[in-house]
């Protein structure tokens, strides 16, 4: 089953001391047979406008999105799925119920969001294995969250979603992650999840926060795209007054 996968908005591997989690994660758009169109996590909901405008930029309408695949259930992730109207809510079952028995206001998990989900009859409960949609399997891989997914989208080019598994370059390089339940348990998911990233020669991964990556010819995570993100602000007496940072590489001092 032939899929291609394209980001629609590029994850990015920061925080901040000041405003906590950026919640800057990675959004796909996939397009495989018999017309389905399938996106890759939902991004959080500062991100709307931006995913309608890059939907419509690629021809894509919201309402034509037959299918949404959710890896986990942290806000900046899955907070956007009931804006695709028409699509089946593929999320991990067993994360849903956990994410439903936290208290309210427990951190990284919109109560109120995934109550609406939770009672949604387009949404469809995933463990490891099959989706039911041809050409993509997905795979448990805990740690960051309970139940987290990876999914693997076959195609002339195999492409793996692998989201907050190891959200960026480092995760993957080291083996530890930022942010973890399990320590031991997330380092095992890395390994797994770099195991067969390795397995097919041109598989492209794309982490939660971070570029579209490739193994390079040194056997190391590669970046396929230019990193492009600028934080506009406004700290003058007029609205024409405008200050631009670029926050990648580039910018960095």
């Amino acid at each position: 089953m032939n899929w291609t996968v394209e980001t629609l908005i590029q994850g990015y591997p920061g925080k901040s001391k000041q405003q906590g989690g950026l919640g800057f994660s990675t959004v796909a758009l996939a397009r495989g047979p018999d017309g389905r169109i399938a996106v890759l996590d939902t991004g959080r909901s500062g991100a709307r406008r931006l995913i309608l405008d890059r939907l419509q930029a690629v021809g894509v309408a919201a309402d034509a999105v037959t299918d949404v695949l959710v890896t986990h259930l942290h806000y900046d992730h899955v907070e956007n799925w009931s804006m695709f109207r028409k699509a089946l809510i593929h999320v991990p079952g067993a994360e849903l119920d956990y994410a439903l028995r936290q208290p309210e206001g427990a951190p990284l998990w919109p109560e109120f969001c995934l109550r609406a989900l939770a009672e949604n009859p387009r949404m469809r409960r995933l463990v490891g294995g099959e989706t039911g949609i041809p050409g993509i399997t997905c795979f448990e891989a805990p740690g960051h969250s309970p139940h987290h997914l990876v999914f693997v989208l076959e195609g002339a080019v195999r492409t793996i979603f692998s989201a907050d598994v190891a959200k960026n370059r480092a995760e993957l390089a080291t083996g530890v992650a930022d942010m973890t339940m399990d320590a031991a348990v997330h380092c095992a998911s890395i390994a797994r999840l770099n195991a067969m990233w390795r397995e097919l020669p041109g598989t492209v991964l794309l982490p939660g926060h971070d570029v579209a990556l490739r193994i390079g010819a040194d056997g190391r995570p590669e970046a396929m795209e230019k990193r492009v993100l600028d934080i506009q602000a406004w700290f003058g007496a007029s609205l024409d007054e405008v200050t631009k940072f670029d926050v990648t590489e580039t910018g960095a001092t």
